[in-house]
C-alpha cells in the first residue's frame, strides 16, 4: 500500500484560492498512490486565527469541491487534511474530510481536542464528539488532528473501533517538534498500528511550522520523515504487519483498564 503525505507550505502571501488550486494539483500528481494525506487547516493556516471567520466554509464548500475532484482525478483515497467549517448554526469546526478514489466523501471528522488554552481555536471553534474510522480495501484508518495526538485515549478508542493505520493531520509548531516525533512513535507502539503524521511547512500567524511529517510502523520504527520545507513523503506500507505485530506481541489482549464492562 503506497501512501503519500503532502507537507504543503502555508504562506500568508499566497491566497487561499491559489493554495487550494495548488494543493489539488499536488494531489492529482500522486496517481498510483493508494492513500494521499494533507495537513491540518492548510487553506488558512492552523495558527492564522484572524482568518478563521472570513475563510470559514460550509461542509460542501470550495475545499470539499476541489478535493473531491482531485481524489477522483488521481484515483486515490484522499484524506484532505482539514479546513475551517461553518456549520448551519454558525459554529466553526476544524473539520477533516476523506474521499474515495471516485471522489465520493466517505468521512467527516471534527477535531475533538481544540488547542489554545482558552485562546484561539479553543474558544473560536466547537469541539467534535465522534471518533471516526474509515475502511479502505487494505486497512482501516483512524482519524485525528494535531493536538489530538497528546490524548492517548482517543487513539485507543480508534483501535477498539478497528483502526490499523492512525492518520494525524497537523499544523505542529517548530518549537515543540521533539514532542511531535516522540508522540507519533508512542501512539504507534502502544496501539501496534501505523502512524501517518503530516504537518505543514512555512510560517503563519507568526508561528513557524515544524514540518517533519512522519511515518511510523507498528513497532515504533520511523520509516520516513520529511524535513522542514514543503515536501511529499511517499512510503510503502504493509497492512499485514499490523496484524502480525499484534499476534507476535499481543499486548493489546492484556489490557485490564478502560475496557467495556462485561454483560
Amino acid at each position: 500500500m503506497r501512501a503519500s503525505l503532502i507537507q504543503i507550505a502555508v504562506d500568508p502571501d499566497e491566497s487561499v484560492e491559489a493554495r487550494r488550486a495548488r494543493a489539488a494539483s499536488l494531489v492529482v500528481a500522486q496517481q498510483g498512490a493508494d492513500l494521499v494525506v494533507l495537513p491540518e487547516l492548510w487553506p488558512v493556516g492552523a495558527f492564522a486565527y484572524t482568518a478563521f471567520e472570513a475563510e470559514a466554509e460550509p461542509l460542501e464548500g470550495p475545499t470539499h469541491e476541489v478535493m473531491a475532484k482531485a481524489a477522483a482525478e488521481a484515483g486515490t483515497w484522499l484524506h484532505a487534511g482539514s479546513f475551517v467549517e461553518r456549520a448551519d448554526d454558525g459554529t466553526l469546526y476544524n473539520t477533516g474530510l476523506v474521499f474515495s478514489p471516485r471522489g465520493e466523501r466517505t468521512a467527516v471528522y471534527r477535531k475533538i481536542h481544540r488547542f489554545g488554552f482558552d485562546r484561539g481555536e479553543a474558544v473560536m471553534m466547537g469541539a467534535g464528539e465522534e471518533l471516526v474510522t474509515v475502511a479502505l480495501p487494505d486497512t482501516t484508518l483512524g482519524l485525528a488532528t494535531c493536538y489530538d495526538l497528546r490524548f492517548p485515549e482517543q487513539f485507543r478508542g480508534l483501535v477498539d473501533a478497528g483502526a490499523e493505520t492512525l492518520v494525524v493531520a497537523a499544523g505542529w509548531p517548530e518549537r515543540r517538534r521533539s514532542h511531535w516525533t516522540l508522540l507519533a512513535q508512542a501512539r504507534a507502539v502502544e496501539n501496534q498500528a501505523y502512524v501517518l503524521g503530516v504537518g505543514t511547512a512555512g510560517t503563519h500567524g507568526d508561528v513557524q511550522q515544524a514540518g517533519h511529517s512522519i511515518v511510523v510502523d507498528p513497532w515504533g520504527e520511523v520509516l520516513a520523515q520529511a524535513g522542514a520545507d514543503e515536501e511529499i513523503l511517499t512510503v510503502e506500507l504493509d497492512p499485514a504487519k499490523v496484524r502480525a505485530t499484534r499476534e507476535q506481541f499481543p499486548a493489546l489482549k492484556d489490557r485490564r483498564l478502560g475496557l467495556a464492562p462485561p454483560h
